[in-house]
């Protein structure tokens, strides 16, 4: 069964991180990469059992060396959680043996007329050795399958 190594870049995000944290139940280990925050961010990381690097600028390329001996990065932004469909998806993609090289997910995003879902999947899912980076997360990847469920992205305040 593949591991999965949460990733989540932080700089202050003390009263978002903790709902982000709260959904990563599927995932077998949570890496924190903190960019100088000074709100709080990392004691709330620290409760929840995260691992904490501290990082002025992380190159996208070799983010596999935090994924502490698992097979797969699931990048999120700290704005973001996983609904209970998608983390139940990850349950039965873990017990499937992926074949595929990435794995993309639908965003629903939190606005202020409602809750609006991006058309366009993003690949969030991909192995350690992944080099394909657009910033803090995978760029897209047209052949990812798309697991069931959404990542919600909380923009409001």
């Amino acid at each position: 069964m593949p591991g999965i190594t949460a990733l989540i870049h932080t700089h202050n995000d003390r009263l978002r991180i903790g709902r982000c944290l709260e959904t990563l139940y599927p995932c077998d280990d949570i890496l924190i990469i903190d960019h100088g925050s000074d709100d709080g961010t990392l004691r709330v990381a620290n409760e929840y059992g995260a691992r904490i690097t501290q990082e002025d600028r992380v190159a996208a390329e070799g983010l596999g060396r935090f994924a502490a001996g698992r097979k797969w990065i699931l990048c999120l932004d700290a704005r973001e959680s996983l609904t209970e469909s998608l983390a139940a998806s990850l349950y039965e993609w873990k017990r499937e043996s992926p074949t595929q090289s990435a794995f993309a997910m639908f965003i629903r995003e939190e606005t202020v007329a409602g809750w609006i879902e991006n058309p366009t999947p993003q690949t969030r899912l991909v192995p350690a050795a992944w080099n394909q980076w657009q910033g803090n997360l995978p760029a897209y990847e047209s052949s990812a399958c798309t697991l069931e469920g959404d990542v919600l992205r909380f923009v409001l305040p």
